[in-house]
């Protein structure tokens, strides 16, 4: 297609190309002429203007496909937009022409739908231009409406709203004709033209005011009409219509009109009759007379989406001001009888009129006015009930005002309670205000005489608990004791008791909400009324339900809550049921009618009550139980079997309680096992197909469940993508099943203590006789594979017997053949997640021929059904054969059968088979199933065979992923060619062939982005189609454009151009269909994560192209945050967060003032700056600037409908506010360092640093704490504490001392006082941490702000008893209360860790704090140790435990606190071991108490819960538990008292060395590693002071380990576990001192795990020799080889130059190595008395070698310095037999040599000398001596030199030389003494200068020392010196001189030093005045 791209059209190249492709390649050369004339200039375009309009009106008149037809339109309006619009009317006159022609033929069709949509889109874009034509161009349009086909009338209805578009007022003389043309075609026939129309309409009320004046009526009854049987995308054109028309006449116009308008009151009961009566005239009544109740339906679905529409054309402003006015119409829709004239229209209206008021109350209002509408709603609900008191009062008939009242009820109720969850803690006003609030009114209710409005106030009262669960247990008792006070009224105990199940239902969403003695309360108050329920005949029934009810709700509590009550659950459960058949046979024969009811109810209670408890409580349902358990439910599948024969006896009033009865049979038995009642199945299985073949059943009623069980790709056979729509709520209602979209509480009452649906609406259960055949489906699937194949067979045939019995009956057959097609899919999908098959060859022929009668079925649904199980079916047939014959069958079918029906049917069947065969089971069948279904897909006759045709296709590609690829190529060209030769308005094509394509596209994957000639053309007609799909006119096919795009994007992303795509996705934003603006965020989800910067940068370069008013100043970024508070849908919101998370991840840092400032506009933004009038001047500037900045838009002629940030995008802000802070903490340290960003900002850098907006971050944290919604305050609180955690240690610059956070402290008090008075202990667990963390930050020093602080810990305290075990108040959870103490106690424990371990003053005056409530925390720390311990005991040792449970828990809240304590008990017990040291232990230590054991039990429990959390961590504790733990016990054995106590302990002490070793080897923390070593050091000590006494002198013993054999025990051998520890850590540390490490062949050079200071290797090391201590003599020489070992290993690491350790560390570490060296070569073992004297020296000369060995392999690898140091303390410090080896010592002395005569490194040579000289002062001969011998010849040679090679780099070196000499002269003595004195007289005259001339720096130092020297050693032997003066005249005329000439500098310094005094002096003198003043005023302007 490259030849395509080209500004004018290549008609060679054209003609060149095959028939089949010519228009694909006219589509894109007029898509690359778009894009191009988009980006010309005029200049570029002049030439060949004149033929590109030839060529273009050219392909108008060839009559172009569907797509290239606007394409036209727009490329011919860029054209003359861009270039000369002088032939513009000659080209709009051809059009006119052509569409004046008469010819109708089809071949003319396309040229005439061409010309009418180019002349709407050249008006559209250039009607200004146009005008004169404009009276010709609408009279041809519309003239051609009257005899012209639908699509021509459509293309000209939406022509000429493109013209209204571009002329707007100017077309006022023909708006009244359009108007007509538009009226009449609204009622079409054709659902596309009255969609047209309604747009055109929609579009000519903005211009036109009589439309909304004179023809309101009349345009609202046509509106009406044309709501009958429309299609959902007609509706919704509609219904914005209607909106439209509506809100016009609300608004105020400046356009002048005749008419008048409307008054809200006459526009609103337009509306409202509309909905009642079908119309607002007799007429449109007449009309529907004879319409079918789906037509009413329709009607009120689209009049209901009017409302909505209404809302959102006239915004949030006029709702907001007219609130009261609107909830009260629409609720007035209610009060009309014919609105609801039985139940379950009722219930469609009330579904109606809650999908009104939660998409205008829930979605266009901000929280503010949510809080609003909540009390008009609680007003109308007053208003209700005090109308029912007056009628009582009255003593009238109110059954009939009842019964319409009760619906509005139900819709205030439900939409309140809604209203009221989303809101949360925000609304607490509402709740805790008396007189204005909502408990009054809501309670009320619950005495309503209507079950529906009782059980809707109880919802409520869910929807309230959940928003405050601190006040769940208020309402449960306010509801117990009405119980009690209206025990003799039947609604009272019906409303109550549905009111607690409410409530005890909500604890689900907040676990531990609920006190467990009010658990115990109402577990009673439950079985009292079940006892009572025959005391009182009136009650019995409302008694039963009630009690039952009570307790199905207390079974959602789980097995905690349901144990302690189950023994009497099972018996009242037995007693509800006959205990045997003859008891149950007695049964049936007594009894009246009345006692029937009570015992069918009471027993639906007991199931529905066993249904609860299997559940939720499935850990309580052991093997035991369930046979229990299955003891009444057999009794109760008997009592179904007899239950026909007792409604004939009793009366069919009993068939709802029989019905209800049968319903919670089938739920709790699909709920267990099928084994368990496999007995029951004959009896069982007899009743499930009665119930679902509608055999008792005189009603048509159809299951719900087929939609669910076919695949999901069907849904667009089946229409199920309803579903995922914005309208879902009401559009269900036109569904096929029964009573679809019907759904209601009073169906069924256990629903308000169910799990709530995720969409934040009322639950809402299908009619009785729907779930019952819902249950007894989904029951049948679960016991149909434990079937035998007899009665599979049997069951197969009675099916079809069954639908062939009501042929007579079609809707009846129907209803038959739906349910049993539901029955067999669900059976077929139970055999294949069982594993299991279908059965032998008559049983596949039974159902074969049940299939496939229904697979030519006229019902679409069927059809799905049928070709679902057939696919199916060969998933679970072990015969391949089976498969084979039934795809030929499909084959022959479709090759013969010609009817729609047959090829749909067979066509679907095909594709179900391969997709649940799979590419390999059906592979051979491939080609020929392609082949036809290619060939069906192109029949243009049958656009119904083209749907299912290509969705087998997409189904087939879908199942043969890579394997299909061979069919791509063909497949792709048949798509794009359908795709420009369909026409639009067959969306189901269009849908198909976009499934098709996604699907094509997955096959390919990555291959898209390959360069053969194949890939190109396809990925370029995948582009094509992509495009032609983008602007199609249906929702759904854009949406599966986005789709591919997105994929095209993730396998080739070099050809997708985003520059164009995102912003097409960002106008989405704003789409009135959810499928796109969900598969826009999803499509940006997938850009985010790779090019998150890009995207952004595109949306704000494209931002005022961009027509969304979401996008405005604030970009994309900004967009997102305002689709999180107009957005309801879970996925859309998942999805709008992910985007923002990578967003944030990728452009935080670089853009962090943006981000920062849209967060802060996030959180400033509120609802009161909004609406506040304009003259308020008390908000300050900032805020009105934060909210200005979020919510003004580049184009915001819409901005009334901007609703203000919600709870949940405030909570978002605060948190990204925190993510922005930990990326600055990963990245730059600059950002916390205000001296380093002022100096930038100085100096004019560019960057932006976050210690620039601490202000902003203090403020925002501030913000979202002290709010009144608790998930927000809690996220302030976090954040507040973030921002602590990260500033408490960043200076001040301008203040000394100070940290910048010290001017913040009153805004950190400020946020914190308010979250302890909070009513939320969630609230007040959070501001602990955040106490605790401001107190220990060290920021506050001064003590009386630090006690501002701590005084609300010290409130806090007083909630924590001493003296009795916890018992919560009643209203108060005890879970929640053990929460709350424990988060007290661990802040105080943080507290007083952080105040003993300070080692600054900056905590100083902490430890004052804590010191008067030491006692009392200490107690109450040791307690919540005891009940941690008791927490982490055996299930087995439960019972054990006292009955009232620990100190702050119960038996009952074991399960729920384990996770409190988990996260306290860490900080307690390294408290309270701190305490156990600093206190208690010293105490018994002063006192003398060393061998009491009082304190053992303390010690005891605190060792042994950090030993056991150290012995089995979990992979979530984090590092800090471990460190806690750590630390506990190395401040525990720092205690005198502990060490005592646990010195003659070796087991403790192995056990606890063991346990150390291990953590060594799972954590790699250094910190933990450091104090491992601190704890082994302390075991040292203790195991020393045991063996050696407290003085620690040490002596060789024969008592240590190892004894006289030296052997040493593994398993008990505490030097054994030491050595463990030590080599752990160093091996760790330095693997390379490892011998299999070295001999593996793993690497030569040393690459360390741990880069750290080397802290740790050197506390390792230095533990080493005193592990020698805790030995024999013997053990101590069996212990020693690895201890050398590793001492000479860790050298060799440290000395080296390249190593992974720091330049400092690595000296340290070399250090600690030579001081365990020291320590060992002088240790007593070693003395001369020892016993293995000899062998200790073998094994010192063994290290000494190993030493000289690896230095000698590469002498310049390591530090020659420290092998120097090394080498020295062996000489100076170990024995003399360890270096008088003649050969060692040798090589010692090499090695001093080598160093000494290395000429690169004179420091080297310095230190070399400098460490010989202790060796040459050694009293030691043997040693001395050598190295003298050795060494000073060398010395003496340098010297002799020196005169002639003086430098500046060995001046230092031979004056340490000289030294060196000098110091061998003081050695000697005798005659010798004075021959050593001549040589260095001798050689320091040497260095001497020869003459005047010699300059050098270098030389002259070395002469001036040298003569010093000589000067001051002259003296020493003045007879040596005179002879050495006279022998040598030369040196003495040398010596002369050189004191001549320090003579004379030291003269001329004399005379320098003299001028320069006197200068100074004659300077002073100078400066003196001249003049003497008279007066001083040397003290003027003192004080």
């Amino acid at each position: 297609m490259d030849l395509a791209q080209g500004l004018l059209l290549n008609e060679d190249a054209l003609k060149s190309v095959p028939e089949n492709k010519k228009e694909a390649f006219v589509y894109d050369w007029l898509q690359f002429l778009q894009k191009v004339l988009k980006a010309s200039q005029k200049n570029d375009i002049q030439e060949k203007q004149a033929k590109l309009v030839e060529q273009l009106t050219s392909q108008i008149q060839k009559g172009c496909g569907p797509p290239a037809r606007s394409l036209i339109g727009h490329c011919l309006a860029a054209l003359y937009k861009v270039g000369d619009s002088f032939t513009i009317y000659k080209t709009v006159s051809k059009c006119n022409e052509i569409v004046k022609c008469k010819d109708d033929s089809p071949s003319y069709l396309s040229t005439r739908l061409a010309a009418i949509v180019t002349i709407g889109i050249l008006y559209e874009s250039q009607g200004r231009l146009l005008g004169g034509l404009f009276p010709d161009t609408v009279q041809v349009l519309l003239k051609g409406l009257k005899n012209a086909e639908s699509q021509t009338r459509s293309e000209t209805m939406l022509a000429l709203c493109r013209i209204l578009i571009g002329l707007g007022a100017s077309a006022s003389m023909y708006h009244r004709d359009i108007y007509k043309a538009g009226k009449s075609c609204l009622v079409d026939r054709s659902m596309l033209v009255r969609t047209a129309a309604a747009q055109c309409l929609t579009e000519l009320i903005k211009e036109s005011g009589f439309v909304y004046t004179n023809e309101f009526e009349v345009l609202v009854q046509h509106c009406v009409r044309a709501l009958d049987g429309s299609s959902y995308e007609t509706r919704s054109a509609i219904a914005r219509l209607l909106g439209n028309l509506v809100a016009c006449t609300q608004k105020p116009r400046p356009i002048v009109t005749k008419g008048k308008k409307p008054s809200a009151k006459e526009a609103f009961d337009a509306l409202e009759n509309g909905f009642v009566h079908a119309g607002s005239t007799g007429g449109a009544r007449e009309l529907l007379k004879g319409s079918s109740i789906t037509s009413l339906r329709s009607i009120r679905v689209g009049v209901t989406e009017a409302y909505v529409e209404f809302v959102r054309e006239i915004g949030t402003e006029w709702l907001s001001r007219n609130l009261p006015s609107f909830i009260n119409r629409v609720l007035n829709i209610l009060s009309h009888p014919k609105a609801t004239p039985n139940h379950i229209e009722s219930v469609y209206s009330q579904r109606c009129v809650s999908y009104i008021l939660r998409s205008t109350l829930g979605t266009r209002l901000g929280e503010t006015q949510q809080q609003t509408a909540v009390l008009e709603l609680c007003k109308i609900i007053k208003k209700q009930l005090s109308k029912l008191d007056a009628f009582s009062n009255e003593t009238t008939n109110i059954s009939s005002d009842t019964s319409h009242n009760q619906h509005i009820l139900v819709s205030c109720l439900q939409e309140t309670g809604s209203l009221l969850r989303s809101l949360g803690a925000s609304a607490l006003p509402l709740v805790s205000e008396s007189q204005s609030g909502v408990l009054d009114p809501v309670l009320g209710v619950l005495l309503y005489p209507s079950l529906s409005a009782r059980l809707s106030a109880a919802w409520c009262l869910r929807c309230i608990a959940s928003a405050f669960p601190w006040q769940l247990p208020g309402l449960i008792e306010k509801c117990i004791e009405k119980v009690r006070a209206y025990k003799s009224s039947d609604e009272a105990l019906s409303g109550y008791t549905a009111a607690i199940s409410a409530l005890v239902g909500s604890a689900q969403d907040t676990p531990g909400s609920i006190p467990f003695d009010k658990t115990k309360v109402i577990f009673q108050l439950a079985d009292d009324i079940l006892r009572s329920a025959g005391e009182n005949a009136r009650l019995s029934v409302f008694r039963a339900q009630g009690a039952w009810l009570l307790f199905g709700s207390l079974m959602t509590l789980g097995p905690s809550a349901v144990k302690p009550h189950l023994n009497k659950m099972l018996a009242l459960w037995k007693t509800a049921f006959p205990r045997s058949p003859s008891e149950l046979e007695k049964e049936c024969k007594r009894g009246d009618s009345f006692s029937w009811q009570v015992t069918l109810e009471s027993r639906s209670g007991a199931l529905c009550a066993m249904r609860s408890f299997v559940a939720h409580c499935g850990d309580l349902l052991n093997e035991e139980f369930t046979r229990k358990l299955m003891v009444p439910l057999e009794s109760a599948m008997a009592l179904i079997g007899a239950l026909p024969e007792i409604i004939k006896t009793q009366g069919s009033h009993l068939k709802a309680s029989a019905a209800m009865l049968r319903l919670r049979l089938y739920d709790i038995l699909a709920f267990l096992p099928a084994s368990v009642y496999e007995g029951s199945f004959s009896s069982l299985l007899r009743e499930l197909v009665a119930e679902f073949t509608l055999t008792d059943n005189p009603s048509n009623t159809t299951t719900s469940l087929l939609r669910s069980l076919c695949h999901q790709d069907d849904s667009i056979l089946l229409g199920s993508w309803l579903r995922e729509t914005d309208q879902s709520l009401v559009e269900e209602q036109l569904s096929g099943h029964s009573a679809s979209g019907s759904g209601a509480l009073e169906h069924d009452p256990t629903s308000i203590y169910l799990k709530p649906p995720a969409n934040n609406v009322a639950p809402g259960p299908l009619p009785l006789g729907v779930s019952v055949i819902d249950a007894a489906i989904a029951l049948f699937g679960l016991a149909f594979p434990r079937v035998a194949m007899k009665h599979r067979l049997q069951m197969l045939r009675h099916f079809d017997t069954c639908a062939k019995q009501a042929a007579r009956n079609p809707q009846r057959q129907r209803a038959i053949q739906i349910n049993v097609f539901t029955a067999l899919i669900c059976a077929l999908k139970g055999l294949g997640d069982c594993k299991k098959r279908i059965g032998g060859a008559d049983v596949r022929s039974a159902a074969s021929q049940l299939i496939v009668d229904a697979l030519a079925s006229s019902d679409t649904t069927l059809r799905c059904a049928a070709g679902e199980a057939i696919g199916r079916m060969a998933q679970v047939t072990d015969d391949q054969a089976f498969v084979t014959q039934t795809i030929q069958k499909c084959f022959e079918k479709l090759k013969t059968a010609r009817d729609v029906i047959s090829r749909t049917g067979h066509s679907l069947a095909l594709g179900c088979l391969h997709r649940y065969v799979g590419g390999i089971g059906s592979s051979q069948h491939l080609r020929m199933s392609v082949g036809i279904l290619l060939a069906l897909s192109q029949d243009s006759n049958s656009p119904e065979v083209q749907v299912w045709a290509l969705h087998a296709l997409s189904l087939i590609v879908d199942a043969f992923g890579p394997m299909f690829r061979s069919f791509v190529d063909p497949t792709l060209q048949v798509i794009l060619t359908l795709f420009l030769q369909v026409a639009p308005y067959h969306v189901q094509v269009h849908r198909s062939l976009s499934r098709c394509l996604s699907a094509l596209i997955t096959t390919l994957g990555p291959e898209l982005q390959g360069t053969a000639a194949s890939i190109s053309s396809a990925r370029s007609i995948c582009l094509t189609s992509c495009a032609i799909m983008s602007h199609h006119i249906d929702a759904q096919v854009q949406a599966e454009s986005v789709s591919c795009s997105q994929q095209l994007h993730m396998f080739a992303p070099r050809h997708v151009e985003l520059a164009s795509l995102v912003p097409r996705l960002c106008k989405y934003f704003t789409s009135w269909h959810l499928v796109l603006r969900r598969a826009a965020l999803s499509c940006l989800r997938q850009f985010a994560q790779r090019e998150a910067k890009e995207i952004c940068d595109i949306v704000t370069r494209n931002k005022n192209n961009i027509k969304s008013q979401l996008v405005g100043t604030t970009g994309l970024e900004g967009a997102l945050f305002q689709m999180l508070d107009n957005e309801t849908d879970t996925k859309l919101s998942s999805d709008i967060r992910d985007t923002l998370s990578h967003v944030i991840q990728a452009t935080a840092i670089e853009k962090l003032g943006f981000w920062l400032s849209l967060c802060k506009s996030v959180l400033a933004a509120s609802s009161d700056i909004t609406l506040s009038s304009g003259d308020d001047k008390t908000e300050g500037r900032n805020d009105g600037e934060d909210v200005q900045s979020f919510t003004s838009t580049a184009e915001s002629p819409k901005k009334q409908n901007m609703v203000l940030p919600r709870w949940p995008t405030r909570v978002l802000a605060i948190d990204i506010v925190c993510k922005i802070v930990a990326m600055c903490r990963e990245g730059s340290p600059h950002h916390f360092d205000l001296a380093f960003a002022r100096a930038q900002v100085r100096s004019g850098i560019k960057g932006d640093y976050l210690v620039v907006h601490l202000s902003d971050l203090v403020r925002m944290s501030f913000m979202a704490a002290t709010d009144n919604n608790t998930q927000l305050r809690m996220a302030g609180l976090e954040a507040l504490q973030t921002v602590i955690d990260n500033f408490k240690d960043v200076p001040e610059p301008e203040f000394q001392d100070s940290v910048i956070l010290d001017q913040y402290q009153a805004n950190v008090g400020a946020a914190l006082r308010p979250a302890f008075s909070d009513s939320s202990p969630e609230v007040t667990v959070r501001a602990c941490q955040v106490c605790s963390s401001w107190i220990t930050s060290g920021v506050v020093s001064d003590l009386s702000d630090l006690r501002r602080v701590s005084s609300l810990l010290v409130t806090s305290l007083d909630k924590v008893s001493i003296k009795e075990p916890s018992s919560p108040q009643s209203n108060s959870s005890e879970c929640l209360s053990t929460l709350e103490i424990l988060a007290v106690l661990k802040a105080w424990a943080e507290i007083y860790i952080a105040a003993i371990n300070s080692d600054g003053n900056s905590l100083d005056g902490v430890l004052s704090l804590v010191e008067p409530h030491l006692d009392t925390l200490a107690q109450c720390w040791f307690e919540a140790i005891k009940d941690h311990a008791t927490l982490k005991l055996p299930s087995q040792l439960i019972s054990l435990l006292p009955e009232k449970g620990g100190r702050f828990f119960s038996l009952e809240t074991m399960s729920t606190v384990r996770v409190h304590y988990n996260y306290a008990w860490a900080s307690l017990v390294h408290a309270f071991a701190s305490w156990l040291n600093k206190v208690e232990f010293k105490k018994k230590l002063e006192e003398g108490e060393e061998d009491n054991d009082s304190g053992d039990h303390k010690l005891h429990l605190v060792m042994g819960v950090c030993v056991e959390a150290l012995c089995s961590p979990r992979i979530s504790d984090s590092i800090d538990v471990i460190i806690s733990c750590l630390s506990t016990i190395d401040v525990l054995l720092d205690s005198d008292w502990t060490r005592k106590r646990l010195s003659h302990n070796s087991v403790v002490k192995v056990e606890l060395l063991n346990v150390l070793h291990r953590l060594l080897l799972t954590r790699d923390s250094n910190q933990s590693q450091k104090i491992v070593l601190r704890i082994v050091r302390n075991i040292l000590v203790s195991c020393k002071e045991s063996l050696h006494g407290t003085g620690g002198n040490f002596s060789p013993k024969e008592v240590g380990e190892g004894g006289e054999t030296g052997e040493i025990e593994v398993g008990s051998s505490i030097v054994f576990a030491l050595l463990e520890v030590c080599v752990c850590v160093l091996v760790r540390s330095m693997p390379y001192i490892n011998p299999e490490f070295r001999t593996s062949g793993k690497g030569g050079s040393c690459n360390y795990r741990d880069t750290s200071d080397g802290e740790v290797v050197s506390m390792a090391v230095q533990l080493l020799p005193d592990v020698l201590c805790l030995c024999s003599q013997r053990g101590a020489l069996t212990v020693l080889p690895p201890v050398l070992y590793l001492l000479t290993g860790t050298l060799r690491v440290a000395v080296k130059k390249e190593n992974d350790f720091q330049p400092q560390s690595s000296m340290n570490v070399a250090t600690s190595t030579l001081q365990a060296l020291r320590a060992i070569m002088t240790s007593p073992f070693i003395d001369e008395n020892g016993s293995y004297v000899d062998e200790w020296r073998k094994l010192l000369q063994s290290s000494l070698a190993t030493v000289l060995d690896f230095v000698k392999d590469d002498f310049l690898a390591y530090n020659q310095t420290l092998v120097l140091t090394t080498l020295s303390l062996f000489m100076l410090t170990s024995p003399d037999n360890v270096v008088r080896n003649p050969e060692l010592f040798v090589q010692v002395l090499d090695y001093f040599e080598n160093c000494f005569e290395s000429k690169e490194d004179s420091q080297l040579q310095i230190k070399s000398l400098l460490l010989l000289a202790p060796v040459f002062r050694s009293t030691n001969q043997n040693l001395a001596c050598p190295a003298i011998h050795r060494i000073a010849p060398l010395v003496v040679k340098r010297l002799d030199t020196a005169a002639n090679d003086v430098t500046k780099e060995n001046i230092s070196v031979l004056t340490e030389c000289v030294n060196v000499i000098e110091l061998l002269v003081s050695l000697v003595s005798g005659e010798s003494k004075h021959e050593m004195f001549e040589m260095f007289v001798l050689l320091l005259i040497n260095c001497l200068k020869e003459d005047d001339s010699a300059n050098d720096e270098a030389k002259l130092q070395l002469h001036d020392s040298a003569l010093q020297r000589l000067l001051k050693t002259a003296p020493a032997l003045p007879a040596v010196f005179k002879n050495v003066m006279q022998n040598n005249p030369d040196c003495k005329l040398k010596m002369e001189k050189a004191l001549r000439e320090n003579q004379v500098k030291s003269k001329q310094k004399q005379d320098e030093l003299n001028r320069s005094q006197s200068a100074t002096t004659n300077k002073t003198l100078r400066s003196q005045p001249s003049i003497k003043l008279k007066m001083d005023f040397s003290n003027f302007g003192k004080k």
